[in-house]
């Protein structure tokens, strides 16, 4: 899908800097400046327009989450829901996911959320997906030990390759759930996406993967 260009982002993401944090490598190992408390630190890996992170930011005050996004033309609108709701534990990167280790020492971050990532189903595109092994080797370098990642997808085929990457790689599946929306899970937020597959009745996977 090709996404618009909106005139203007970047002059709005420049216009609050209380939110976009826009020099995060000099935050590397020491975030809890950024948020002024020592509470651990959730991300999310392709925040897209915020839906998730807004809520989880409001369920959970004693978490810290930072969103990441490529695309200024996406985290703009995850900028508007943050500035309307003026969360003092959620912040936003505006950077490629593949250079975090330029921004996060080891154990900086508790957790690490993947929604409804973009599938890349070409066999040639496996490395761009963000659960290949390179990414995940990403993730464990910037998580405390044993940190986690909580997947979610629509897409069967990649949940069923992530799976599979999280095992080969070592990792311990502690949740697994193959319908969420009709599973005894709790406390689910919905990402835009979600939302929107749902109501067509479509599954939603979703897996807790712990680094050992």
């Amino acid at each position: 899908m090709r996404l618009r260009n909106k005139p203007g982002a970047q002059e709005r993401l420049d216009s609050y800097p209380q939110y976009i944090i826009a020099n995060p490598a000099e935050y590397k190992g020491k975030w809890q400046e950024v948020f002024e408390n020592d509470h651990p630190i959730h991300i999310e890996v392709g925040t897209g327009k915020g839906q998730f992170l807004v809520g989880m930011a409001k369920q959970n005050p004693h978490i810290n989450y930072i969103g990441i996004e490529l695309y200024k033309s996406v985290i703009v609108s995850a900028l508007d829901k943050l500035i309307e709701e003026d969360l003092p534990n959620l912040r936003l990167l505006n950077v490629d996911a593949s250079e975090l280790g330029d921004y996060f020492a080891k154990g900086d971050v508790s957790q690490v959320y993947l929604n409804f990532s973009d599938p890349w189903p070409k066999v040639r595109h496996a490395k761009r997906r963000l659960t290949y092994k390179t990414f995940l080797k990403l993730y464990e370098d910037l998580l405390i030990n044993q940190g986690e990642i909580h997947f979610k997808t629509d897409n069967q085929g990649l949940f069923e390759y992530s799976l599979t990457s999280f095992s080969e790689y070592g990792m311990l599946l502690k949740y697994v759930s193959l319908d969420l929306h009709n599973s005894d899970f709790e406390g689910n937020v919905m990402t835009e996406y979600e939302e929107r597959f749902s109501r067509k009745g479509q599954r939603i996977y979703r897996c807790e993967a712990k680094y050992q």
